[in-house]
Formats: C-alpha cells, sequence, structure tokens
C-alpha cells in the first residue's frame, strides 16, 4: 500500500504504478446479493441451472459489479493522510472486456494517470483501473475514475 500525504502528496503521485491488491473470489452469494440490491435477475447472474447452458457455461457477475468492486480494491493500493474529504467525481471511460464467471478470482491493478490542483483547495486524481482475472487472458474490467480530494 502506498500512503501520499495531503495535497502535494497527492499531486506527486502523478504517473505512479500503485501495484495491485489481493485476489478476491467472486460467489454466487455476492452476485445475487447485487442482484437484489439493483433489481438486475436476468438469468445469466442468478440462475446457475439455466447458465450452464448459456453463453458462458455459469452465471457471471454483473460489469457494474465488477466495477464497484474497485471501491474496496482500490483501498488496498493507496492511503490519503491529511486531506478532510474525498469525492468520486465520476468515470472517463468504462469497458468490459471478459465476463467474469461465478468462482473467478478478480484483483485491481492501479496507476495515477495525473494529478493537479483544482479550485477549492483540491487535487483531482484520474486513475487507469484494470480489474484481472486470475489466468484469464483479458481484463475483466478497464476504467479511468476520477476523484477529488479537498484539504
Amino acid at each position: 500500500m502506498i500512503t501520499a500525504t495531503g495535497l502535494d502528496g497527492l499531486t506527486a503521485l502523478a504517473g505512479r504504478d500503485l501495484g495491485h491488491s489481493s485476489w478476491i473470489e467472486i460467489t454466487q452469494d455476492r452476485v445475487n446479493t447485487f442482484a437484489d440490491a439493483t433489481g438486475d435477475h436476468q438469468w445469466i447472474h442468478v440462475s446457475p441451472e439455466r447458465a450452464r447452458t448459456g453463453p458462458f457455461g455459469t452465471t457471471v457477475a454483473h460489469g457494474y459489479l465488477t466495477l464497484a468492486l474497485i471501491i474496496p480494491l482500490f483501498g488496498e493500493l493507496l492511503s490519503i493522510d491529511g486531506i478532510r474529504m474525498g469525492i468520486n467525481y465520476g468515470l472517463d471511460r468504462v469497458r468490459f472486456p471478459s465476463p467474469v464467471r461465478v468462482g473467478d478470482r478478480i484483483r485491481l491493478a492501479g496507476r495515477v494517470a495525473s494529478a493537479e490542483k483544482v479550485a477549492g483547495d483540491g487535487v483531482q486524481l484520474a486513475l487507469d483501473f484494470t480489474v484481472e482475472i486470475d489466468g484469464g487472458a483479458k481484463p475483466a474490467c478497464v476504467a479511468r475514475a476520477v476523484y477529488r480530494q479537498y484539504a
């Protein structure tokens, strides 16, 4: 884990590789919980029996579940001290090159694409994230997330 302190510590991260998170397994229970939270109960996510004969051979995680898991995995890569508030400012680009099958393990790779001071005594971070699948040829998700941190 990398620790940045204050706005100057954040701006110094521009271009820095943040490494990898630990691996987490995607379980059917996690997928079902996400389906309940979002109301997306499509059979490719929640019906293991039907999904066996579907395009992926098993149930798969929702793309937005994979995207949402960036939040806790990112917490393993970067700790920020000396900031009063951080906000999720949005996403510039998100792609899902490969499905995450139930039982797959995923982890996050991160890199600080840019870190620039913004009005209101803040720093805007653009982070390039790749959600990798253990043993997978393609990533599950590639995204650029934008966060703002304020002192």
